[in-house]
């Protein structure tokens, strides 16, 4: 694991200043006190890292738990709701020892490419407000309508009018477009010119600019307030530091609320955390499959102690796991080092991490965000034909405008209706032959056709003129639904009236206008 430590120790660093703000803002909007946000960025790191068989995913509380877990700390209370978190990692226990990591692997392509897009795009319009020291909603705000009652566009809008008004922040700004060309210089250029520039990796220079600049700035028209810097909790002493912690009351555990939130938070948690490996295991270089079951394990081991020190729950993330990939990171090492300066600097240095200004994070984001949705990819998708664009341009729209579950449950639905319109088509064809006698008419049936194929079947046999001739070809199908076998025979008694002949040709030979479709492919199982 320790040869890859040039690679890891960077990534790190990266995935450090990004985690940071996002366990504190996911905290804050899931109405969790702002510790527990980074317990669970701690614990996800250290401990699930360390279980994890994924050697590029990173772990943390996720965005997409924030309204679930709003909702459940409002009805139950804190310490009851610690307990919900600590049955939910237990039934995740039980979901990996009941092998249910396989669901992950049930998710088409264009979905999971459609997810890690609308994520890109989500991330790059949500840090324009904080690109501009404009918006002061808490990070990881990271749905459609926001619990101020603004939304994506509108928090937008109000930036534009505030840059034209002059209400916004100079010095964040002015910091943020700074960190923006160190770290396209770094990355374009810097990089390839010597092996310093690849050991210290742009976002680390670009975060110690950006505490230079707070502090040189502080008396001039540049000043960047309070608002816009990184809010870590700073405790007085090791004793106030502790107090921090919070534990579960398990005298809750027989409220059948308790168990509901528990529930909950397992599902959509375990749901998460599969899709988010996924995705990555796309988006590695070196396409290493991450075993689903034992990350569920590790989750449900995660989220168990998370909830037992007042933690909010964990997933794996694909913002923190993307930033991971794209920062060079190669095993598992540098999701463990994350979790470890995590818990160093809340412990030793929370106010020098009070010195970041959120725009420099905002322009690390913005980097993070066009690699997982570059332009490019549109393009690519859409070369491929409608039936992958299709679920993946919904899937990126309904991330953008709703949120990630809806996002990738959406787009499953309309990759399940394209595969079913497919299914209809591809059932069987149909060809006309022209002779002296007039027209003769061949369908091959597919190799699997089901009763999903049914409407395409009746119609295409109602369509044949009386006085016709059928060549029915079944050499090539390995399965036919029931229900297609008693359409046949209805079909077989209307030919007769409609005075239609019917060959049925199949790998046993020729029958010329079979008595009973259902016994001869009752036979022909048998016989096969």
């Amino acid at each position: 694991m320790f040869k890859n430590l040039k690679n890891d120790l960077p990534a790190s660093i990266v995935v450090f200043f990004v985690a940071l703000p996002l366990c504190l803002g996911i905290a804050l909007a899931s109405g969790a006190p702002l510790f527990s946000g980074l317990i669970a960025g701690i614990i996800g790191g250290i401990f699930v890292g360390s279980l994890s068989g994924s050697h590029i995913g990173v772990s943390g509380p996720a965005a997409g738990l924030a309204a679930i877990v709003l909702a459940a700390i409002a009805s139950l209370g804190y310490e009851n709701f610690l307990v919900a978190v600590v049955l939910g990692g237990v039934i995740q226990l039980l979901f990996g020892i009941l092998r249910l990591g396989i669901i992950g692997y049930y998710f088409p392509s264009s979905v999971i490419k459609g997810m890690l897009t609308g994520i890109g795009i989500i991330i790059i319009l949500k840090q324009i407000p904080y690109f501009f020291g404009y918006d002061k909603d808490p990070e990881g705000d990271f749905a459609f309508f926001q619990i101020d009652g603004e939304n994506t566009f509108s928090e937008i809008f109000n930036t534009i009018s505030g840059i034209i008004s002059g209400n916004y922040s100079l010095g964040a700004t002015v910091i943020a477009l700074i960190a923006m060309i160190i770290l396209i210089l770094w990355s374009n250029v810097l990089s390839k010119k010597g092996r310093i520039f690849q050991l210290i990796q742009g976002p680390l220079v670009a975060v110690v600019v950006g505490i230079l600049f707070y502090v040189f700035t502080k008396d001039s028209s540049f000043v960047i307030t309070d608002d816009h810097l990184v809010a870590v909790p700073v405790p007085d002493s090791f004793n106030s530091f502790i107090g921090q912690f919070s534990f579960p009351a398990f005298s809750a555990i027989t409220k059948i609320e308790v168990w509901i939130a528990g529930f909950t938070i397992a599902l959509v948690a375990s749901l998460e955390t599969l899709l988010c490996v996924e995705a990555t295991d796309k988006l590695d270089p070196q396409k290493r499959v991450t075993p689903t079951n034992r990350e569920l394990l590790a989750q449900g081991a995660g989220n168990i102690v998370s909830g037992l020190i007042g933690g909010i729950p964990i997933t794996q993330v694909i913002v923190r796991s993307s930033a991971n990939i794209q920062s060079g990171g190669k095993t598992k090492l540098s999701a463990i080092v994350h979790g470890f300066f995590l818990l160093i600097s809340v412990m030793l240095i929370p106010s020098l991490l009070n010195m970041i200004p959120l725009s420099v994070l905002a322009a690390v984001l913005f980097i993070v965000g066009y690699k997982l949705a570059k332009p490019q990819l549109f393009k690519t998708m859409w070369k491929l034909g409608w039936k992958q664009f299709l679920p993946f341009i919904v899937t990126v729209l309904v991330i953008v405008f709703k949120d990630l579950l809806w996002g990738i449950g959406i787009g499953l639905v309309v990759g399940i209706v394209v595969i079913l319109i497919k299914s209809y088509q591809n059932s069987h064809f149909l060809h006309i032959e022209e002779n002296n006698d007039g027209s003769k008419f061949k369908m091959t049936l597919a190799e699997e056709v089901t009763f999903f194929n049914k409407g395409a079947i009746i119609k295409e046999l109602d369509r044949l003129p009386d006085g016709s001739y059928l060549e029915l070809d079944v050499r090539k199908t390995r399965y036919l639904d029931n229900d297609i076998i008693e359409i046949l025979e209805d079909f077989s008694f209307k030919a007769k009236e409609r005075d239609i002949d019917i060959k049925l040709v199949s790998e046993r030979g020729i029958v010329e206008n079979p008595p009973s479709y259902i016994e001869f492919f009752n036979l022909r199982k048998k016989t096969a």
